[in-house]
């Protein structure tokens, strides 16, 4: 029997579906006539403090050891992992060790660190703990970003209108307001840099700009990152090198790593973006390399590890390449 169109199936059974497929395919690889001829996928590694901690768009998170996420194929479906209502859609992915402590910035410019053990400690598919019960938020606020912790100076912070803050380490207390909202809007997204780094702001539309760290201000006034085309807007920012490559993922499950010895860098900041990826919905960009694993994230809160080496590096602008299958779906959040 043929799959049928499923395109207009609820994404609740059709996550079922997909579940009950793959439970199949999994039974069918035990058996000696159902294996591939290809080489199996890479073991999982050895047990490791490093934990994988997804987080729901409304702040349900959770944390699990990387070891139980065995590396995959480039553009397999994943495995389910983080469970919530079909309106908070997994929506950020964060690798930090259980003795660190994560920044987590809101969307009332506050940062606030979270020990990573405070998180409950689950299986990969689990429910997660509200953020809420753990920080003392508005409740208006919400989550923006989580990031590890870093031994860099700066946290630069991008606004949806291309805007950046800088601010050093130093001013990022437990409860700080890092800039004023009520003139520049809430954050889209963070990035730790130094001031020999250069910043990559990438948009929507797949459009980025590349310049020297050292010309953000960090005296909490903002400068204006990239300039906007009609209706697009900024999602990303990652400090880079010259030699360090950027992986930029579509909603689609499309991607690529662009190599920043192919992406001039601006003479300052503020200009138009380049072509970086060509996509309808750009959802992350972040600096990788070859030795690193990449996790990817679903709507549907399905988990893909797989190494960056399987994507071939690319110099100038391609459409990219299929990461991740996805079926009534699409990828939310990636991490590195």
């Amino acid at each position: 029997m043929n799959r049928p169109d499923l395109s207009t199936t609820p994404d609740a059974v059709l996550a079922y579906i997909e579940y009950l497929e793959e439970s199949l395919l999994a039974l069918q690889a035990d058996e000696p006539h159902g294996r591939s001829s290809s080489a199996p996928p890479e073991p999982s590694e050895p047990p490791t403090p490093i934990h994988v901690i997804s987080i729901s768009q409304q702040g349900l998170a959770k944390r699990t050891p990387r070891h139980f996420y065995g590396r995959q194929r480039r553009g397999g479906m994943g495995n389910f992992d983080l469970e919530t209502a079909e309106d908070d859609p997994p929506a950020h992915l964060v690798l930090a060790d259980e003795a660190d402590e994560l920044l987590l910035i809101t969307s009332f410019a506050r940062a606030f660190r979270l020990p990573v053990a405070r998180l409950p400690q689950t299986e990969p598919r689990a429910k997660g703990q509200d953020l809420r019960e753990l920080l003392e938020m508005h409740p208006k606020e919400r989550l923006i970003t989580a990031l590890a912790p870093h031994t860099a100076e700066y946290i630069v912070l991008l606004t949806p209108n291309g805007r950046l803050f800088a601010r050093h380490r130093t001013y990022i207390r437990h409860g700080a307001l890092l800039y004023d909202t009520s003139q520049n809007g809430a954050p889209t997204a963070a990035c730790w840099a130094n001031p020999t780094d250069d910043i990559f702001v990438a948009t929507m539309q797949g459009l980025a700009s590349r310049f020297a760290a050292k010309q953000v201000p960090t005296n909490g006034n903002a400068c204006l990152g990239i300039r906007l085309e009609e209706g697009d807007t900024a999602v990303a920012v990652t400090a880079v090198s010259e030699t360090g490559g950027v992986f930029l993922l579509g909603a689609d499950g499309k991607g690529t790593v662009r190599l920043m010895a192919g992406f001039r860098a601006n003479k300052s900041p503020g200009a138009g973006g380049k072509a970086a990826l060509k996509t309808d919905k750009l959802v992350a960009a972040v600096a990788t390399d070859e030795q690193s694993d990449l996790f990817i994230i679903s709507r549907l809160g399905k988990l893909i590890r797989f190494s960056a080496a399987d994507i071939p590096a690319k110099e100038g602008l391609v459409q990219g390449v299929n990461c991740m299958s996805l079926r009534a779906d699409e990828c939310t959040a990636v991490t590195t």
